[in-house]
C-alpha cells in the first residue's frame, strides 16, 4: 500500500478556521486523532448550515456518516488555529463524498481525509434523493 501525499491549500474550494483547545492535546503533546474527525464534521456541517442546505432542527433530511478516513502527515498542537479545507469529490443520488485537509501555518496538509454522508429521511432513516438546494451547494464544491 502506498502512502498518500499531502494535499495543498490550492486543492480545496471552501475554508473554516477552528481554534484548537487545551483538551485536544493528548499525553504525547499533540492533537489526538479523534479531534481531526470532529474538525471534519464541523467544517462540513457548518458549511451546509451557512449555505442553507442543512436545517438540523426542522429539516426533512439528515446526512448520516457511513465512512470516514484520515491520513496524518505532521503534528498539530494547542494553542494552534487550524484551517480546514473542503471539497466534494463525488455527488451521487443520495450520497456525498467530502474531502478535507487540515492545515497549520503552511501550505501542505498536516492531515487529510474524507467523510461520506448518505442523506436519509429524518423520520424513516431511508435514503432519499439530495434536495435541489443541497445539490446546488455541493456542486459549488466539486
Amino acid at each position: 500500500m502506498t502512502k498518500p501525499s499531502p494535499s495543498q491549500r490550492s486543492d480545496y474550494r471552501a475554508w473554516r478556521s477552528i481554534s484548537s483547545r487545551w483538551m485536544d492535546n493528548d499525553a504525547y503533546g499533540h492533537v489526538n486523532n479523534v479531534v481531526y474527525y470532529s474538525w471534519f464534521d464541523t467544517a462540513v456541517n457548518a458549511y451546509l448550515i451557512e449555505h442553507g442546505a442543512l436545517d438540523v432542527a426542522h429539516g426533512a433530511t439528515i446526512g448520516l456518516v457511513v465512512e470516514t478516513h484520515c491520513n496524518y502527515f505532521a503534528p498539530l498542537s494547542f494553542p494552534q488555529t487550524v484551517d480546514v479545507g473542503l471539497r466534494v469529490a463525488h455527488r451521487g443520488t443520495s450520497s456525498v463524498r467530502y474531502e478535507l485537509g487540515i492545515f497549520g501555518s503552511g501550505d501542505t496538509a498536516a492531515a487529510q481525509g474524507h467523510f461520506v454522508h448518505v442523506y436519509v429521511d429524518a423520520h424513516t432513516r431511508k435514503p432519499t434523493p439530495l434536495s435541489p438546494t443541497l445539490v446546488s451547494v455541493l456542486d459549488a464544491l466539486l
